[in-house]
């Protein structure tokens, strides 16, 4: 199984990034997607997930009403379109997937994870 992550970048607060995580080795459509971030010194922590189908969506509290979690599930990918980006967004962006997860905030429910992808917001 691979999850290439890719679509990180330097950008300035307010602009927005498009993060793409392109999925291989698995069944796609039957796996939750999730983002998760983690900053210097800091935890990874939960960013956004998405159901098998794409209906039902999750995110943080910090980033609601600017990034939005979709996939496409004929292309084995998941996005995040981020806006309005603010300099406590930088942080190195993973996707994982989960087939079953009793809640999509825990990184030890996720069973595989890409490499990351470094998003970098200059203020």
């Amino acid at each position: 199984v691979q999850l290439q992550a890719s679509g990180g970048g330097l950008v300035q607060a307010g602009g927005s990034l498009r993060l793409s995580c392109a999925a291989s080795g698995l069944t796609f459509s039957v796996y939750v997607m999730g983002w998760f971030r983690q900053a210097p010194g800091k935890e990874r922590e939960f960013v956004a997930a998405i159901a098998w189908g794409g209906s039902s969506t999750y995110y943080a509290n910090s980033v609601k009403g600017r990034f939005t979690i979709s996939r496409d599930n004929a292309k084995n990918t998941v996005y995040l379109q981020m806006s309005n980006l603010r300099p406590e967004d930088t942080a190195v962006y993973y996707c994982a997937a989960a087939q079953r997860l009793a809640t999509v905030v825990a990184t030890n429910e996720y069973e595989y994870w890409g490499q990351g992808t470094l998003v970098t917001v200059s203020s």
